[in-house]
């Protein structure tokens, strides 16, 4: 074995590559280096805000999970070489119909969030349809569904009920077997018994006296998590990862070895739509109501988690990691500026600054990996 070894190290056609340059071409790299950047900043200007307590990391752990959760589609369908720009729209769209089918029509919860997740799902699927099958570019397919969606998410609220957003949505949860998968919280024992020992802060007045703050862990959280491990699996541990991968790098090539291309891209349509359901049916739950404006610019978020967590906008390249790392930057850095006392209106120029820098990065890492110059 170990001349093998050496007969290998020896020959001259075996590219050599440097740790160094292993380090480089990682695709999480960039969102390694962005969430300690990011930390080390807001502990120095922000660490004695709260930020940091059980409450502040709280309270950008949930906002950092809604990002998670539409990211990790978002990322799987970008390696595969494709967008979705119809994700934010979907949200709208799937918060509405559910809270229309929970209210106007009367149904259960649990049905009306099963309809909603088959109706949006079918959406995604026709997405992928359409872009295989004319061989348009999944760009403009999915933003012509952004606005489609995003009309239909307006409309039907004022077509039943003659306003733009929909409540009741407690009262009608109440109790629901399913309702409670995607609204309600984990571990609350555990941190009653953290508040009992005063690990944890407890309201001190009102009808919540002795309660701990913190309650349990949001399912928000739990869903988010789930998912990027989902996701990482299915990347790293499949054949179908393998598959994904091939499709963004040269989907010719694929099929000419047997991978069913189309399919791989058609399923991931379908995933985002499902991802951006949870987080619909997550913030329905949350805030007993459904809004025509939810989930505005949300698609825009999702990509641009993902590429500073280090995928190649041309496709073949990324990482769920990664991409969960872009959206935690984001959480952090969103109710980060708020507890530094800055104009919350910067984030917008975070955003743009730091899509900039992660599509500089991106490009220099593919010449690395092409050995372009």
């Amino acid at each position: 074995m170990s001349q093998a070894n050496e007969a290998i190290e020896s020959d001259e056609r075996v590219k050599r590559i440097s740790p160094l340059r292993k380090a480089l071409i990682r695709p999480e790299l960039g969102g390694m280096c962005g969430t300690v950047i990011v930390f080390v900043l807001f502990l120095i200007f922000a660490g004695d805000s709260g930020m940091f307590s059980p409450q502040g990391v709280m309270n950008w752990s949930q906002v950092s999970a809604q990002f998670m959760i539409i990211a990790v589609g978002a990322c799987l369908l970008m390696i595969a070489g494709e967008f979705d720009l119809s994700v934010g729209s979907m949200i709208g769209f799937a918060s509405m119909i559910m809270a229309i089918f929970a209210t106007t029509f009367g149904w259960p919860m649990w049905l009306a969030i099963l309809v909603t997740f088959a109706i949006t799902i079918s959406l995604g699927a026709m997405n992928g349809l359409i872009v295989v099958r004319t061989g348009l570019p999944s760009f403009i397919v999915t933003l012509a569904f952004l606005f489609i969606l995003r009309g239909f998410a307006i409309f039907l609220p004022y077509a039943f009920e003659g306003k733009s957003n929909i409540g009741g949505i407690k009262e009608i949860s109440e109790g629901d077997w399913l309702a409670s998968v995607f609204g309600g919280k984990i571990f609350k024992g555990l941190f009653q018994w953290m508040g009992d020992n005063e690990l944890i802060a407890t309201f001190s007045r009102g009808t919540k006296a002795g309660q701990p703050v913190i309650e349990g862990i949001p399912m928000l959280i739990v869903w988010a998590l789930g998912l990027i491990f989902l996701g990482h699996f299915i990347l790293t541990r499949t054949k179908f990862g393998n598959w994904i991968f091939a499709a963004g790098g040269d989907s010719e090539a694929a099929r000419n070895s047997g991978v069913p291309v189309d399919r791989v891209k058609i399923l991931l349509f379908m995933f985002t739509a499902f991802c951006a359901t949870v987080l619909a049916t997550v913030q329905v739950m949350e805030f007993s109501s459904a809004d025509a404006g939810r989930g505005l610019l949300k698609e825009f978020e999702a990509i641009i988690a993902v590429v500073i967590g280090g995928a190649l906008l041309t496709g073949g390249y990324g990482s769920v990691l990664g991409a969960a790392l872009g959206a935690l930057i984001f959480g952090v850095v969103q109710q980060g500026l708020f507890f530094a006392g800055v104009e919350s209106s910067l984030f917008r120029v975070f955003l743009g600054v730091i899509l900039l820098g992660a599509v500089i990065l991106n490009t220099y890492i593919r010449r690395i990996i092409t050995g372009e110059r």
